[in-house]
């Protein structure tokens, strides 16, 4: 099947389903000029201060740093924080939610992704699962306790010379020890999961909801490469539950599990601006014949 006929095919799913659950990996937020970290590579294009170290993605993802290093580890931490919040959400996004919105049984989002663009482009926080945590959200390094604590008041100001934040660094609201993201890394055994647990359980009951009903399910996968295959996992689990359809956007790794699905292999941005315009075709016509 040519890609053309793909997009036909899954704006064809995407106007049928009752429902859409949308998921993400990092490479959704390419098409937003985030920069892709796939490889080490990518990762000391991407940050040359560490390049020098000769330290990789798996290696700086780490919580030891705050203990070890704090400075380095709020540099890179506080920049991405930056970034992310300098970068607006590609129009695919938006796209998206007009297109789910729409639906009876309505959308949720489930997202590997830390940067909260998913909440910037105006879905619902309440129908987010962010399954490694939030950069908005910080936590004690300890963990001193169970609080996490919403990060929007935070400034961080990196040196860019020698990558070091500058002080004061963030400090626990409770405790005044040091403070770090609430994102689940590498080798992480403090990280305080809590947020994540109430946002997966709201996703279950909507899944329940939706499968109760009888309602159809387009699952529509974007960005989720094989290398942390956390959210390719689980788009084939919810769509083996549900008997759902999923639509797998990925340059790259379009390998699909047996049943009714389709791959598109595009970047989530053009991928989704396609669906959009053949949904639009699909609505002014009255005739189905050209979708065969």
């Amino acid at each position: 099947m040519s890609t053309s006929d793909s997009i036909k095919r899954a704006a064809r799913v995407l106007h049928d389903a009752d429902a859409i659950f949308v998921t993400a990996g990092a490479g959704i937020g390419v098409d937003s000029g985030l920069p892709d970290f796939r490889g080490n590579e990518g990762f000391w294009k991407a940050y040359p201060p560490i390049a020098k170290l000769g330290v990789s993605f798996v290696e700086m993802a780490n919580p030891e740093w705050f203990h070890t290093n704090p400075k380095l580890a709020w540099a890179f931490y506080g920049h991405r924080l930056n970034l992310y919040r300098e970068t607006t959400p590609h129009d695919g996004f938006q796209q998206l939610l007009e297109i789910a919105g729409q639906k009876p049984g309505g959308y949720f989002v489930f997202t590997s992704n830390v940067d909260g663009h998913f909440q910037k482009a105006g879905y619902d926080e309440d129908r987010i699962e962010e399954c490694h945590g939030s950069i908005h959200h910080l936590q004690c390094t300890g963990p001193c306790g169970h609080d996490i604590w919403d990060a929007h008041n935070l400034e961080v100001t990196v040196d860019e010379e020698v990558f070091q934040a500058l002080e004061p660094l963030p400090r626990c609201i409770q405790c005044g020890g040091m403070a770090r993201p609430n994102i689940l890394m590498f080798g992480d055994w403090s990280w305080n999961g809590r947020r994540s647990q109430r946002q997966g359980e709201r996703l279950a009951l909507w899944l329940r909801g939706i499968t109760e009903e009888g309602m159809h399910l387009a699952i529509v996968e974007m960005g989720a490469g094989t290398a942390v295959a956390t959210v390719r996992w689980k788009s084939e689990q919810v769509a083996r539950r549900t008997n759902g359809t999923l639509i797998r956007i990925n340059p790259r790794d379009t390998l699909l599990p047996p049943g009714p699905h389709l791959a598109l292999p595009l970047g989530a941005a053009e991928a989704v601006g396609a669906i959009a315009t053949s949904l639009k075709d699909l609505a002014s016509s009255r005739k189905g014949s050209c979708w065969e």
